[in-house]
């Protein structure tokens, strides 16, 4: 994804229920890998500088002034690009569901829960187990 910056403000406060993320972009960066959320709402503010959203249905400049909104359950995978030559920060706001899966459909990484908490698998939901084999970073938004 590139180097960032990314800072959990709502854990500060103990918030459960959701979360409150500030990233900051630096150029030729990106948020995560494209992905949805099967149980958990997502929603993007940006604050500065200007990023590409890239969804299923292609790509969008968005710019300071500029949301959107990623309801749970919906197939639409998205992730920021910053394409500026400048930094460029947002605000990420997510509920918090617990059984909540992140689908990559460009990547072999799914994210479930088990006993022990979240983990990295396989699309065919094989986890990965440790050694040479890891998962591809998963990003922030």
């Amino acid at each position: 994804m590139g180097a960032g910056d990314w800072r959990a403000l709502g854990d500060a406060f103990g918030l459960a229920q959701y979360g409150v993320n500030l990233e900051t972009l630096p150029p030729g960066a990106q948020s995560a890998l494209r992905h949805w959320h099967t149980l958990s709402d997502e929603f993007i503010y940006v604050l500065e500088g200007e990023l590409r959203l890239r969804t299923n249905d292609g790509e969008a400049v968005m710019s300071a002034g500029s949301c959107v909104g990623f309801k749970a359950g919906e197939r639409n995978a998205h992730h920021l690009v910053n394409c500026s030559d400048r930094a460029a920060r947002f605000l990420v706001v997510g509920t918090r569901v617990p059984g909540d899966m992140a689908f990559y459909p460009d990547d072999d990484l799914q994210w479930s829960w088990t006993e022990q908490g979240r983990h990295p698998a396989h699309k065919d939901g094989r986890p990965y187990d440790g050694s040479d084999e890891r998962p591809p970073p998963a990003g922030g938004s």
